[in-house]
């Protein structure tokens, strides 16, 4: 009888060491600095472009590694551990897992031979556009349009909270085709294009303002006003009014992407509050060994390991071509939920020094706080888990 093995690939046991010995170089203070700069990790983002670390899932024939989200996502982890916790996400979100995953299995020849090199180089970097004021989580009920004007498309709208405009050559821009309220079933419609950032900026039909955020700030997060900007067919990615196709190779690799971010976060939370229990003494003893100090911290690291588990099978489900919706869910929402109890415990183990900024609790916390909302909310997690999981009665 054949054994179950949980043991992780050499491909992705060989990212982790290269992703860790790049690490090893930029110690808190410096991924402190970036946060308090508000500025991209230019310094490690050169060193994995360099080491061809951002190619991992492009093919071979375009010059990548030709590996999967499983290797993305130990990278990602591997990143965050380091300690840059929630702000290496967008490091591997944006562009290795947006545009190079998304491009290798939907876009056309014209445009794997355009783009995925560049990509696989980091010599261009991508962005993602699909959450809209007014829709929300309701991803189906969004209203950007783009209207067929012969062979091309004229598109109108608008979009929140869309991370990485500024440094983006090329945005992934989800639209409808069909108005929701006309399609049939309610996932059709949908068409996603590629944008030239650039370009449309240029032009005046393309713009974004910043929006001032409590934490990640290594990269800004924008408002995005589309106006009659007009994209050739050839800018379709996947099937006019078929997107929905797309969309779901889009949304559980970031989930479990920002799964992988969450869970390195949890581990270097960790990692900084068992530190300081073990050197910080009050009453002639270190405080790790007060109960009330180290069951909370031993509940953590319980947890990550949980955690960690699903996150390797849903990414394994994806590259295996596997249905992954439910993995990605349940390692979203249980690295998400790590990642905070994990700064929670730091900062209360730190007392009164976690609120001072020469410790990086807080911004550890600040990070550690947004799995839980984004890019979906903890209470839309559960409620797919209670409704296509468990079979419970719809709420809406």
């Amino acid at each position: 009888m054949a054994g179950m093995d949980f043991t992780l690939p050499e491909s992705a046991q060989a990212v982790r060491r290269g992703i860790a010995d790049i690490c090893s170089r930029y110690d808190m203070d410096y991924w402190q600095r970036c946060e308090s700069e508000k500025r991209w990790p230019e310094e490690v983002w050169a060193e994995l472009a360099k080491g061809g670390w951002l190619g991992l899932a492009v093919p071979e024939e375009y010059g990548g590694a030709g590996q999967g989200l499983l290797e993305l996502a130990v990278a990602t982890e591997t990143l965050s551990a380091s300690g840059s916790a929630g702000g290496s996400a967008f490091m591997y979100v944006l562009t290795p897992g947006f545009g190079a995953l998304t491009l290798a299995r939907h876009g056309s020849a014209e445009q794997k031979a355009a783009l995925l090199p560049k990509l696989a180089t980091g010599e261009i970097e991508t962005c993602f556009a699909l959450t809209e004021p007014d829709a929300g989580s309701n991803s189906l009920a969004i209203s950007t349009f783009a209207r067929r004007d012969g062979d091309d498309f004229v598109v109108n709208g608008q979009k929140i909270w869309i991370t990485g405009v500024q440094r983006a050559a090329w945005m992934l821009l989800v639209t409808r085709t069909i108005p929701a309220a006309q399609a049939k079933p309610r996932s059709d419609g949908l068409t996603v294009f590629l944008v030239n950032v650039p370009e449309a900026v240029a032009a005046g039909r393309l713009s974004y303002r910043p929006i001032p955020k409590m934490g990640a700030n290594t990269t800004p997060s924008n408002m995005v006003f589309i106006d009659d900007l007009r994209l050739p067919a050839s800018s379709v990615v996947g099937e006019v009014d078929r997107g929905v196709a797309v969309l779901w190779d889009v949304l559980n690799p970031e989930r479990i992407l920002l799964a992988a971010s969450a869970l390195g976060g949890a581990e270097v939370a960790l990692r900084v509050g068992v530190d300081y229990a073990k050197q910080r003494e009050v009453f002639g003893r270190p405080i790790g060994a007060n109960q009330a100090i180290a069951f909370p911290l031993a509940q953590v690291k319980a947890k990550i390991e949980l955690a960690r588990l699903m996150l390797y099978k849903a990414a394994w489900s994806f590259d295996n071509r596997l249905p992954c919706g439910t993995e990605a869910n349940i390692a979203k929402l249980t690295a998400s939920q790590a990642a905070w109890e994990a700064a929670d415990a730091a900062f209360q183990t730190h007392g009164g020094m976690a609120y001072s900024l020469e410790y990086p609790v807080a911004r550890l916390l600040a990070d550690a706080r947004i799995g839980r909302i984004a890019p979906v909310t903890e209470e839309l997690l559960l409620n797919y888990l209670a409704t296509q999981v468990l079979g419970l009665p719809r709420s809406f």
